[in-house]
């Protein structure tokens, strides 16, 4: 009985971490959203600049959505540390260009 308890309670752990995990990936690509427009309504981001970083932000999301639908709505393991370096990239490219000389007429 208690090897049952902890086996089902060890289920769950695994799955509520990997769901918890999924809604990680979610929440720092809708905060790297809210970066580019507020870059964009501070002027820090030219509209050239932001066009670029929202098409890699899209297609970033497309590559999670299309990782979700192989894998029954789940992200793996192997995916959520793929997206996170992708995001890793683009979160140094948003600060770049924030912070370059070019501004926002």
């Amino acid at each position: 009985m208690k090897r049952t308890i902890a086996t089902a309670t060890s289920i769950v752990l695994l799955v509520a971490s990997g769901a918890f995990a999924d809604t990680k990936v979610d929440r720092r690509q809708e905060h790297q959203q809210a970066r580019i427009r507020q870059g964009m309504r501070d002027g820090q981001l030219t509209a050239s600049e932001a066009a670029t970083l929202e098409t890699k932000e899209a297609k970033l999301q497309a590559e999670k959505r299309h990782m979700r639908e192989n894998h029954g709505g789940k992200l793996t393991t192997t995916d959520r540390a793929k997206l996170n370096r992708q995001q890793n990239r683009l979160s140094k490219e948003i600060e770049h260009q924030k912070h370059d000389a070019q501004h926002q007429r």
